[in-house]
């Protein structure tokens, strides 16, 4: 699992490494031992088991309870990781369904998940007005 932790690791590096928000994250992710990051990460999957249940129950991915998830997501992250500005949060929606690893690890709550996520957020950013 480790090995698997750090080829993502590396793979985000390279990728955004540059960006202000993957700098924030290295240095307030640098202090934090293993079992806070896996409270961290225990955290972002018990708010895709709620997008699950919300999905499973019938609401849309506009509705309200799907939005305030949305919005409790974005805080989430803001508040564990790095600022997740409306840029980076419409990213990763189509992440969430654009790479099967991401899409594999939320459809694990039931499947559709991802892709109930992906579109909770991007009409989330469209009703906000922030059509990114």
């Amino acid at each position: 699992m480790q090995a698997e932790f750090d080829k993502y690791e590396a793979e985000a590096k390279e990728k955004w490494g540059e960006t202000d928000a993957y700098k924030e994250y290295e240095q307030r992710s640098k202090d934090r031992s293993d079992r806070q990051q896996a409270e961290t990460a225990e955290g972002m999957d018990g708010i895709m088991a709620e997008f699950a249940s919300c999905m499973k129950e019938g609401d849309s991915p506009d509705s309200p309870r799907a939005q305030r998830l949305v919005n409790r997501l974005q805080d989430y992250i803001t508040d564990n990781l790095y600022i997740c500005t409306d840029t980076i949060l419409a990213g990763l929606g189509r992440i969430y369904t654009g790479d099967e690893r991401f899409r594999k690890e939320i459809d694990k709550h039931a499947d559709g998940t991802a892709a109930f996520v992906s579109a909770a957020i991007a009409a989330y950013c469209e009703n906000c007005g922030r059509k990114i």
